[in-house]
């Protein structure tokens, strides 16, 4: 990815840095982390349902993507600078103390993969997701949460999201009539609002460090903590769960967790949080749809819903992208040099 490039004002000020990362490889980008999604929450899913402790999957997810980010913390000097960055950043108030705790939100959304994801399937899990992060997605860049500051709701964005929900519900239309586990449903639905929060501060936190490094590491830090005190209250009530699988590939959802988490923190300032959004939805989506198909679980198969809403979503996407802006000879507006798009975008 390229580097943000910062720009001077005529009046000699410094402007927020801009994003140099094309729009499009951006979006491509965006959809490839969406997919991840997916490939975590089957991994988390099944960990926790062997394990029979969503809590204890959770604890392990987080915590072996920490330990990986340590290390990267101590080979990589760049991430070291950037928590001091941070903490300067803190001190200084350009960034808020609460713009640390993005790795709460990513704590919920692990933990309600571990403990609802297999019993809804990945298609009813998706689409509560889903429906979070589209609006949240919508009120980050109406209310300025994200890196990229506030952002104008143009109708092809609010077409977009609406459609991108229209899909999600139609998918799993005939996976919810009398499924009898509609309440499940409520808390990866808080979850993916929660996404949308956590992609917009955890781009704050890049930002402010120069390092995705860094961002992820704090994010990853503050959700272990969270899910380690959740862990050993829920253990401490019901018992706590000591016979864990051998099959390796269970233990990856923290690795898959960390290339996400700092893929988004670096794609959201040019995307802006609802287009991120839209995109993680689509990934999402192919990645189910391809699960399904290739590796489907036991008693949820492929239906025609499934393909019919996937690619509506797709299309939700393509709406939503479709140039953020008028040309400039459409509104009499002259194009000054080094004015980009992104830069219309914010305005």
């Amino acid at each position: 990815m390229t580097q943000a490039r910062a720009q001077i004002r005529t009046d000699g000020t410094v402007a927020p840095a801009v994003s140099a990362v094309p729009v499009w490889l951006a979006l491509v980008f965006s959809v490839l982390i969406g997919a991840l999604y997916a490939v975590q929450s089957r991994v988390n899913g099944e960990l926790g349902h062997q394990i029979g402790d969503g809590f204890t999957a959770a604890v392990i997810s987080f915590g072996s993507g920490l330990v990986i980010l340590s290390l990267g913390l101590i080979v990589a000097r760049s991430g070291r600078r950037g928590l001091q960055l941070v903490a300067r950043g803190v001190k200084a108030k350009h960034l808020s103390w609460w713009h640390l705790l993005g790795g709460l939100a990513g704590a919920l959304f692990v933990l309600s993969q571990g403990l609802v994801a297999a019993p809804l399937g990945i298609a009813l899990f998706t689409v509560a997701v889903v429906a979070g992060q589209t609006v949240s997605g919508v009120l980050m860049d109406r209310f300025g949460i994200g890196p990229g500051g506030r952002r104008t709701l143009h109708a092809s964005k609010i077409v977009g999201a609406a459609l991108a929900l229209a899909a999600v519900a139609f998918t799993v239309s005939g996976e919810l009539h009398g499924s009898g586990a509609l309440w499940l449903l409520a808390l990866p639905l808080i979850a993916g609002i929660g996404q949308g929060w956590q992609q917009a501060v955890n781009g704050q936190v890049r930002v402010t460090a120069q390092s995705a490094l860094t961002a992820t590491f704090l994010n990853f830090l503050t959700g272990t903590i969270a899910l380690v005190l959740a862990a050993i209250v829920h253990g401490l009530l019901v018992g706590f769960a000591l016979d864990l699988p051998s099959n390796p590939w269970l233990y990856t959802g923290g690795l898959i967790g960390c290339i996400f988490i700092a893929g988004a923190a670096l794609v959201v300032r040019t995307t802006g949080v609802l287009m991120l959004g839209l995109c993680i939805v689509a990934g999402q989506l192919l990645c189910a749809l391809a699960l399904d198909l290739l590796a489907p679980s036991a008693g949820h198969p492929l239906g025609l819903t499934t393909i019919a809403g996937t690619a509506l979503a797709l299309v939700a996407v393509v709406i939503a992208a479709v140039r953020w802006r008028r040309p400039d000879h459409a509104r009499g507006t002259p194009r000054t040099p080094g004015h980009s798009d992104a830069q219309s975008e914010r305005l």
